[in-house]
């Protein structure tokens, strides 16, 4: 309990942290919303003014601030310059396949990279091995947007396998297609997630595994008869939990970044997309908005990683 307390006042922190760096480098930021229509010559400057009035920017910047965290405070981060929408609604419409994504891409990659990780140890040397290994550099090196228009070049274009971009092909009627035609488009941008975050994580696997291979309790344990598949369960699985969930803690923000690139290039119509298009309008409440949810999920991502450490281990609070 003393541990809950204490992430959840190092997320609040954090947030605020966040909130105001996020809210600086936004405002220094050389052109503005409001550019395109201050060079507009049917634009008066006291209709720029109004609407500067509206959205609360006439205001001194600390001014700004305080007001804006008084607003997310109560969940309500603005209306949106491009949309006119509130950008609460703009982003919790959009939110579902993102998390959708980034969930199913974290459980394939700590499935995965386990199973190759430690299968690569215990055959050392081996073929296998030899793949692996030369498996995890690849995907450690290869830009995850190269290999996403690769890929669709390939399996989109020329073989005309799999959908090129969007989520649906066919109307929500409800029917199993429908579900299976969804499914069938998101195999693309969550092959190349997972391909892109196992790389490093089965060398760190591997390594982790082989140096528990080394430890005096496994060679008792060889010694007291216990078979390759108790080893495994009882000995290095235990091992292993710890440090690698610690791991995928502190990779959700490349991976949740990630899906801005990936988004853009698939025309996924979630989180990562309206950034894109908000950065490119400089549509800075949505920006802000965004930030701010990504930032949250991300604390509460580490958060549960921590939770689940100490479930697993209950002397993790004392360190």
């Amino acid at each position: 309990m003393k541990l809950f307390f204490k992430k959840l006042l190092y997320l609040i922190t954090m947030l605020f942290i966040i909130s105001l760096i996020s809210f600086i480098a936004i405002n220094a930021a050389p052109n503005s919303f409001f550019a395109s229509g201050e060079l507009n010559p049917n634009i008066t400057p006291e209709s720029i003014a109004q609407l500067k009035a509206i959205y609360g920017l006439d205001k001194p910047l600390y001014v700004q601030f305080f007001s804006w965290i008084h607003s997310i405070i109560q969940l309500d981060f603005g209306i949106s310059f491009a949309s006119g929408e509130m950008v609460k609604d703009e982003i919790l419409s959009r939110m579902p396949i993102t998390l959708i994504l980034n969930i199913l891409s974290m459980v394939l990659i700590f499935i995965i990279s386990l199973y190759f990780g430690i299968k690569s140890a215990l055959n050392k040397n081996s073929f296998f091995d030899k793949f692996t290994g030369q498996l995890s550099l690849l995907s450690f090196a290869m830009p995850s947007f190269y290999l996403a228009l690769l890929l669709v070049l390939i399996f989109a274009i020329n073989f005309e396998i799999l959908p090129i971009a969007g989520l649906h092909s066919m109307s929500n009627d409800g029917s199993l297609d429908y579900y299976l035609d969804y499914a069938w488009h998101l195999v693309l941008p969550i092959f190349i997630i997972v391909f892109g975050g196992i790389g490093s994580l089965i060398l760190y696997i591997r390594s982790l595994t082989i140096e528990i291979l080394k430890s005096d309790y496994i060679f008792f344990a060889k010694a007291r008869g216990l078979t390759s598949k108790q080893i495994l369960r009882y000995y290095i699985l235990p091992n292993l939990y710890p440090p690698v969930i610690t791991l995928l803690g502190l990779s959700l923000p490349g991976i949740i970044g990630g899906s801005v690139i990936l988004e853009t290039i698939f025309s996924i119509d979630g989180m990562g997309l309206l950034f894109y298009q908000s950065a490119l309008s400089h549509d800075y409440p949505v920006i802000m908005g965004i930030l701010i949810i990504g930032a949250f999920l991300t604390l509460i991502g580490n958060m549960i990683a921590d939770l689940v450490l100490l479930k697993l281990n209950p002397n993790y609070e004392e360190k």
